[in-house]
């Protein structure tokens, strides 16, 4: 298995070293994973995401989403379907889970199933504290030096 040296990265970063463990569950489940259900990850605009996957002949009961510790969880197990014989069997209706990490601040907003496609709402909402913000390097106390020095000037 390769591993990657993330330390250049550290030198002039702060907060990220989360990212070398998730690069590195990324690359182990790519090569160990299965392809089932096949899904899609599309950006809306720049704080609203859609996760989709095809889960034909699942209903909303047969399917569990849950989130935890910023990973987001889809699961599905399709219920004894009784004494039915196939002939042919081509639709793929076996247990699966998959996992999404999710980044700070992300959060599931709903989902809904639709002709066998099940879309899960995100949307980024950075709270209001953690916005980039202007700061002023004594803006007020240079203004106020000003003034104080042109009424010395006049008197």
């Amino acid at each position: 298995m390769t591993t990657i040296d993330f330390s250049p990265l550290y030198r002039n970063s702060v907060g990220f070293d989360r990212m070398a463990s998730l690069l590195d569950a990324a690359f182990r489940s790519d090569a160990a994973g299965s392809g089932y259900p096949p899904y899609n990850i599309e950006a809306l605009d720049d704080s609203r995401y859609a996760i989709t996957l095809a889960v034909a002949g699942f209903e909303r009961g047969d399917l569990d989403i849950h989130v935890e510790g910023g990973v987001l969880t889809v699961s599905g197990r399709k219920a004894d379907e009784g004494q039915r014989q196939y002939l042919h069997r081509g639709i793929a209706n076996r247990a699966f889970e998959r996992k999404f990490n999710l980044a700070e601040h992300v959060e599931v907003t709903g989902a809904d199933l639709d002709n066998g496609l099940l879309t899960i709402s995100l949307v980024k909402e950075i709270p209001e504290a953690m916005k980039p913000r202007r700061i002023s390097i004594g803006g007020e106390a240079l203004e106020h030096d000003k003034a104080g020095e042109g009424q010395s000037h006049a008197a």
